[in-house]
């Protein structure tokens, strides 16, 4: 069966520890627990889709040592489709070096690995996901210019192509924004984006607009316990969420994306896409880890 949904982005194993709060600079901290776990906002997303209820097929690359054998696995196990994950000699796999504390925030330090040297060249190679996917979803965790072709061949194709700009530094480049049908970035990123500091739904509406102006086709800003934002040409629409027992936020973002997008390749309505998300997102906070936290369909039942 074709994928309707192609992740092209990144994998990494997250080195997780917890601690009562993150460490200052030059501080040794006594942490509570630690643990590993498959994940990377490509994989993520792609294992999101996967358990949401739509057919995904993941294109990135690992390096070739244990953890690269494990994050594979770890998405072939869920029926993801990994033809396009490449393995790169000599090279290690992603690591997301993370530190949750006792209030459920994260600081996390990335080492790109393999995620590194995903080329346009390496995606073109699969071409023929692209093509036979409805949905097509990119993240800021492998190279740039990787990203650039990716948009670019998605919209060449006609396709819905979604951009989750993760993690986001600076304004995107000014051509990327017409190759987009959804930006969705969450606080920090748009405010990394648009300069405007996200803090409620005002703000939160001026930055939309922002990169509504840029090109953007829809802008979806996710506020976490605020809910998320919809913005495009014509106006703007809020979705509350209701609150819940936060454990740990990691992936809750990477949750809220593949859920919008196994909504949409499963036929349902833009608003009811954007809640399915915020559902998932939601259930997924309420549990530890990345990849383990993220609901499956049959648990979202009404």
């Amino acid at each position: 069966m074709d994928a309707k949904v192609v992740v092209v982005g990144s994998l990494n194993m997250d080195l997780v520890a917890r601690a009562q709060r993150l460490p200052r600079g030059g501080e040794t901290l006594a942490g509570d627990s630690f643990f590993t776990v498959p994940g990377g906002k490509g994989a993520n997303q792609a294992v999101a889709v996967a358990r949401l209820g739509a057919s995904v097929a993941m294109v990135g690359n690992v390096g070739d040592d244990a953890y690269g054998q494990q994050l594979r696995k770890a998405l072939e196990v869920e029926g993801v489709d990994c033809r396009g994950v490449g393995i790169c000699p000599g090279v290690s796999s992603g690591v997301a070096l993370i530190v949750v504390d006792a209030a459920s925030q994260n600081a996390i330090v990335i080492i790109a690995g393999g995620n590194g040297l995903l080329t346009p060249e390496s995606v073109q190679r699969f071409d023929a996901l692209l093509q036979q996917a409805e949905v097509i979803i990119c993240q800021l965790e492998v190279p740039a210019e990787t990203v650039a072709w990716t948009l670019a061949r998605g919209r060449e194709l006609g396709k819905t192509v979604i951009l989750n700009p993760a993690p986001a530094t600076g304004p995107l480049p000014a051509g990327w924004y017409a190759q987009l049908d959804y930006l969705i970035p969450n606080e920090s990123e748009a405010e990394a984006l648009t300069g405007v500091a996200v803090t409620d739904l005002d703000s939160a509406r001026r930055a939309g607009e922002q990169l509504i102006k840029l090109g953007a086709g829809k802008v979806i800003v996710t506020l976490g316990a605020q809910g998320a934002l919809f913005v495009d040409g014509q106006g703007d629409r809020h979705f509350p969420v209701a609150p819940v027992n936060a454990v740990d936020t990691t992936a809750a973002g990477d949750t809220f994306v593949g859920g919008f997008a196994a909504g949409l390749a499963r036929g349902l309505s833009l608003n009811d896409a954007i809640v399915f998300g915020q559902r998932a997102a939601a259930l997924s906070v309420t549990r530890a880890g990345a990849q383990p936290s993220i609901p499956y369909l049959r648990e979202l039942a009404p």
